[in-house]
């Protein structure tokens, strides 16, 4: 059982460097997805027989090529990159928040005055944007 733990774990190693050099916040919807199918594709793989080892890897080297299909997908079409990954919104314009964009984020003043804090600005309306990116993090434009 610990040869199929460690032969998963180099393949994985190796497939994941050669597909991709993401960091996590870089992680896109898709690549999250891979990662969760991968562990169910090769538990199996690392608990049972020979057989289940070919089947794990193969299992994973599919879900490899297709998550790496897919960023190339990504990379060449706008349309389809904002569709999955989302685009940019605006939650503060000239110093006043902008609500109902706050709340298509799922985000509350609260949160968004964290994220301000953490960037250090204190106000609002100190502030000509700020802008939630779709990987998340929070662009602020002062003015």
């Amino acid at each position: 059982m610990a040869v199929h733990t460690a032969a998963i774990f180099a393949f994985l190693v190796v497939g994941l460097r050669t597909v991709g050099r993401r960091s996590l916040p870089q992680l896109r919807v898709a690549d999250l997805v891979a990662i969760l199918l991968l562990g169910s594709a090769v538990e199996t793989a690392m608990v049972a027989g020979n057989t289940s080892l070919v089947a794990g890897i193969v299992s994973a080297g599919v879900l490899l090529v297709l998550n790496s299909s897919v960023g190339q997908l990504l990379a060449r079409s706008p349309r389809l990159r904002h569709l999955v990954g989302g685009a940019p919104l605006l939650l503060v314009h000239d110093g006043q928040l902008l609500p109902d964009h706050l709340r298509r984020a799922g985000l509350s003043v609260t949160e968004l005055d964290e994220a301000l804090r953490e960037r250090g600005e204190c106000s609002v309306a100190d502030l000509h944007e700020v802008v939630l990116e779709p990987d998340g993090t929070v662009h602020v434009i002062p003015r």
